[in-house]
């Protein structure tokens, strides 16, 4: 998987800055549908097809990407044409080949006959721009000449509605999209649409969301230590599912391994918190055996945030080089107050801990019921121009236009 931070291409010097992981963005091939289609369907329907995919190239490649808003107009008007050819009744699933190429480098990545893959390609390309769009949200435009980060409520808010609708889009990839297409062509599908990196980066996002969330807790003052330790907790199962997923698909990419790299980071970092707010909860105990848990909790919460550290570092050095932001949300809170809190409780109730050593194993983390779910998602209507009653060509009936054509190309 790729690691651009936006959909937005930067100059080869640039080192982009990850907050919310945007995988590679993958564009079609300018392509002649037209004449592919040439006799089988009105050319005035053809002509609309080929030219809506021409544009979302167009304004994918003029553009750098930048014009979020057109291209996922442009790639719902082209969906509504496009589901067309996937009507078995049309005999069109598998008459045109659909090509398409990695956006950060332009090469070809996949040249397939399927419909059904086209529809794949397009929702998923959909998905990556829900997620650029997420991150631009997270990163402010300013902060490097002011030096200062601000990122309003609201925007962490319109983040997390993003994610989960970046979800939805890939839930229904896996759930509604892959079943149609045939398994022998599954197994030859681009890294990028395996089902298990699709489900990883799905469960990713609802991670990310549950992250930006729990960091809003952490400035409220009304959220309480429950809730924070539940966000934690939720967020740590997110990422442990989606390392699950995206472990079992095959990594002959460096993007692949880089990817695996961010949610084992994430894993730590939820990791850590979750013990964190677990210890503060358990320490409010008055028995001594409380301490002794919460303190076992506090010092794994300190390994865990050292190790997360390093798994930044590895992240963020694995190709293609990318940088992290300085620590935000809770992490922010948490750098300071995990290596503060695990100090201070050892010192008050390291003795009980070492008296029973051998004994006191680290408690589990209470489970929980996962808050965020991926948007419902469906494909556009259909376009009317696929209503078989308008097929008129000058009065003539479809089949007498297609018959007349067939004829014209044999002259």
């Amino acid at each position: 998987m790729g690691c651009t931070h936006s959909v937005y291409k930067k100059k080869k010097s640039t080192i982009h800055e990850v907050v919310v992981l945007t995988p590679s963005i993958r564009i079609p091939v300018q392509s002649d549908l037209q004449r592919s289609l040439k006799g089988l369907i009105p050319k005035d329907l053809a002509d609309k097809l080929s030219s809506l995919r021409n544009q979302i190239v167009l304004v994918a490649e003029d553009t750098d990407g930048s014009a979020i808003a057109e291209l996922r107009r442009a790639l719902n008007e082209y969906l509504s044409v496009l589901i067309g050819l996937t009507k078995k009744e049309n005999g069109l699933e598998g008459l045109i080949e659909f090509k398409w190429k990695n956006f950060e480098d332009g090469r070809q990545d996949s040249s397939l006959a399927n419909v059904w893959f086209e529809v794949l390609s397009s929702v998923h390309f959909m998905a990556m721009l829900t997620l650029s769009e997420a991150d631009s949200l997270m990163i402010p435009k300013d902060h490097l000449e002011s030096g200062f980060r601000v990122v309003s409520s609201d925007s962490k808010r319109e983040a997390v509605d993003l994610l989960i609708k970046a979800s939805g889009y890939l839930e229904f990839c896996v759930r509604q999209i892959l079943p149609q297409i045939p398994f022998e062509t599954r197994k030859v599908l681009p890294h990028d649409l395996q089902e298990g990196v699709l489900e990883a980066i799905a469960i990713q996002a609802l991670g990310q969301g549950t992250e930006i969330q729990l960091g809003l807790a952490v400035e409220s003052q009304k959220a309480t230590l429950s809730v924070k330790r539940r966000l934690a907790c939720e967020q740590l199962i997110y990422f442990t599912q989606a390392y699950h997923c995206l472990s079992g698909c095959d990594f002959n990419q460096r993007h692949g391994k880089k990817h695996l790299r961010f949610i084992k980071w994430k894993f730590l970092e939820s990791k850590a918190a979750a013990y964190y707010y677990h210890g503060l909860i358990l320490d409010k105990g008055n028995e001594p055996s409380c301490h002794i848990v919460a303190v076992s909790c506090f010092l794994a919460a300190e390994e865990l945030l050292a190790e997360s550290k390093k798994a930044c570092l590895s992240f963020c050095l694995a190709a293609p080089v990318t940088r992290a932001p300085p620590p935000w949300g809770v992490m922010k809170l948490l750098h300071q107050k995990i290596p503060e809190i695990a100090s201070k409780k050892y010192q008050m109730y390291g003795y009980l801990l070492e008296q029973e050593k051998g004994l006191q194993a680290l408690p589990d983390l209470p489970e929980f019921q996962l808050s965020l779910h991926p948007d419902d998602y469906e494909l556009p209507e259909i376009d009317p121009a696929w209503d078989t009653k308008n097929w008129e060509t000058l009065g003539q009936p479809l089949k007498e236009h297609l018959r007349d054509c067939d004829e014209n190309s044999t002259d």
